[in-house]
């Protein structure tokens, strides 16, 4: 029963971001229900929400991890192998390599130049590479990273997408025009290069019925890697914290953190290709799904103070920035790259 005001708070902030998501004067700007449960989320938790912590905290902690790994796992009905296979292997080397160098860069550059925290980098990284706030969400899941940081992560991917998502719809018309590129592959672009599912949608629909579906599902492809990435990253820091970065074979007391929640999702959609599950009941699933990961990310906004994003400064903002126009440019040679070779 402790649980239950935290839960039913970070529940209410859901459904409120929700029904604003839907209606007809925010949904054409594509602004997700997750940026609206993180803004609420953050006015409650710097205002009030200090009076209600010691009644609702052991709740929105619980929204923000187990409810937040279910709603990973039930991620995975959203996808179908069948998706994978409409667009051609082009589509999954084209996401593939666009997610290996953006990961890489930005802990390159996060590292480097910027000198930035650990969590910070792979957090920022993972959100860019693959899906934008689930993504983030899921790797914290995996590192334990604190709050602020967290949010911090989640804003940039927010700030930059919702750009990408007005930029790509002007990019086109100077692309068909010098380049000559149809929708179908400038789909796949959009779907491999901006952060959200949701922004992804917005900006295809910007441009046509064709290269919207495309980069529907050249985008689910980045999300379904989210599976195999979790698990590469968990190996990954294994290897650093044994200081054996360099040597092929783990220690034998090494111990792999397996993301079970990661294996859930692959699995989810498995079963989702297999076309056993009735339709309306994977409607409603999906529904459920979009549910709980809001109370996530209101959950998430909660806990987040203003005082820390002050303290983190601008390097965050400015390492994700830099890592958009990767994606923008990097990712448009990445695209014509692969085109041409498979052509």
């Amino acid at each position: 029963m402790k649980l239950m005001p935290g839960v039913l708070l970070a529940v209410a902030l859901a459904y409120c971001a929700l029904y604003v998501s839907h209606s007809s004067w925010v949904q054409p700007w594509g602004i997700s229900a997750s940026l609206l449960a993180i803004v609420g989320g953050m006015l409650i938790g710097n205002t009030i929400y200090h009076r209600m912590a010691p009644v609702c905290h052991a709740g929105v902690d619980f929204s923000k991890q187990k409810i937040l790994r279910l709603a990973i796992i039930l991620f995975g009905l959203r996808l179908t192998l069948q998706d994978v296979a409409s667009v051609g292997i082009t589509a999954v080397l084209i996401d593939a390599t666009v997610i290996c160098t953006t990961f890489g860069l930005t802990i390159w550059l996060g590292r480097k130049w910027f000198g930035l925290d650990r969590h910070s980098i792979i957090l920022i990284g993972s959100g860019c590479s693959i899906c934008g706030a689930a993504a983030v969400m899921a790797t914290e899941s995996l590192i334990k990273a604190r709050t602020e940081k967290v949010t911090m992560a989640v804003a940039t991917v927010v700030v930059f997408g919702t750009l990408a998502m007005f930029i790509y719809p002007l990019l086109y018309p100077l692309i068909l025009k010098y380049w000559g590129v149809s929708e179908f592959s400038f789909g796949i672009f959009t779907g491999s290069t901006i952060h959200e599912v949701a922004q992804v949608v917005a900006a295809g629909n910007a441009i046509g019925e064709h290269a919207a579906d495309t980069a529907v599902i050249s985008k689910m492809i980045r999300v379904l890697m989210l599976a195999p990435f979790l698990l590469a990253l968990s190996t990954w820091q294994l290897r650093e914290q044994n200081g054996n970065q360099n040597e092929n074979d783990l220690p034998r007391n090494a111990q792999i953190t397996i993301p079970w929640f990661a294996v859930g999702f692959m699995l989810m959609a498995v079963i989702n290709s297999l076309h056993i599950l009735p339709a309306p009941l994977v409607q409603s699933v999906i529904y459920a799904d979009d549910v709980m990961m809001t109370t996530a990310m209101a959950a998430l906004g909660l806990t987040s103070h203003v005082s820390a994003f002050r303290k983190a400064g601008i390097k965050p903002l400015l390492l994700a920035a830099l890592m958009f126009g990767w994606l923008v440019i990097g990712g448009g040679m990445i695209n014509a790259g692969f085109n041409l070779l498979l052509r």
